[in-house]
């Protein structure tokens, strides 16, 4: 695992490179997302999952925007399981034709919780932006490389873990093994544990190590797109959440690119020995198959 800056050197840079290409895992830090305001939206969001069910199934997920309950997601789509032993609220981009699809919980139960959420999406996004910037130097590309295809695509996911109740199916996990759709996500959690990642996707038997919380850091992972774009040289690394017994609060933030980018093999990341292992792509048909698999 790598701390990494957003006020970068180029040896930081090349730390960042190798962070992607070995892990794709590292954490984030001077991002200038303040520690007070992840506080304040983990809060908020503590106060929207602590509803009755009733009230969060007015908010049910409708374009990929709302409420999802109990078990609605499997992430592993291999696994017989009943679901995922998570609930999620999701929130999409705030400033684009889309944005009124968002749904926001009543002011008079929560008056401060869509204040509080736009303002975190909004630091969020623009640590997103810098970092992905980066990503791209570390690939000795044009800074702006993956922010041509504006506008990004951002999502918000807020996700409970809650204690166990009970007996239950040892197969079902709070979050399924699974990598990120996208190209890059930035996660932060209350510091419950439970987040683990494999780096070897098709090793058997899978190995799998904690990833320690650090406060007020991202944890940062690199999403399949990225992988693809990359042709594997930056890795999406397969992750989990398991059950520990405690209540868990975590909040994913996913930067992806606009629906119509096309995502095909970097120049740089293929060669003659080294051919494309991907065909190209566009991102929304790659991003809605995976969401349909999801939540088949």
């Amino acid at each position: 695992m790598l701390l990494c800056e957003c006020k970068i050197s180029s040896k930081q840079v090349s730390c960042l490179f190798l962070a992607c290409m070995d892990y794709g895992f590292f954490y984030l830090i001077n991002h200038g997302v303040e520690n007070e305001l992840i506080q304040k939206a983990l809060e908020e969001s503590r106060n929207f999952f602590s509803l009755p069910l009733e009230e969060k199934l007015k908010l049910p997920r409708t374009e990929h925007r709302g409420y999802t309950p109990l078990y609605a997601e499997k992430l592993d789509t291999s696994l017989h399981s009943e679901g995922d032993l998570k609930e999620t609220f999701y929130i999409g981009t705030l400033d684009d034709d889309k944005s009124h699809l968002n749904q926001w919980p009543s002011q008079e139960i929560l008056p401060s919780w869509r204040f509080t959420m736009e303002l975190y999406y909004e630091k969020v996004l623009s640590a997103g932006r810098r970092l992905i910037s980066l990503i791209a130097l570390a690939l000795n590309l044009e800074e702006d490389f993956f922010l041509k295809a504006e506008p990004l695509y951002p999502f918000l996911r807020l996700l409970h873990y809650p204690a166990e109740q009970g007996m239950l199916d040892e197969k079902v996990l709070g979050a399924s093994a699974h990598s990120d759709y996208g190209m890059i996500t930035l996660l932060v959690s209350d510091g419950v544990p439970g987040l683990q990642v494999c780096r070897e996707k098709s090793q058997e038997p899978q190995v799998w190590e904690d990833v320690n919380h650090i406060s007020g850091a991202f944890v940062v992972n690199i999403g399949d797109l990225m992988e693809r774009w990359t042709n594997c040289l930056y890795r999406s690394t397969l992750h989990r959440v398991i059950r520990t017994g405690q209540e868990r609060y975590s909040m994913a933030f996913f930067v992806d690119p606009c629906p119509d980018t096309l995502v095909e093999c970097l120049r740089s990341c293929y060669s003659e020995a080294y051919p494309p292992r991907f065909p190209p792509i566009r991102s929304g048909d790659y991003l809605d198959e995976k969401i349909r698999l999801t939540y088949s």
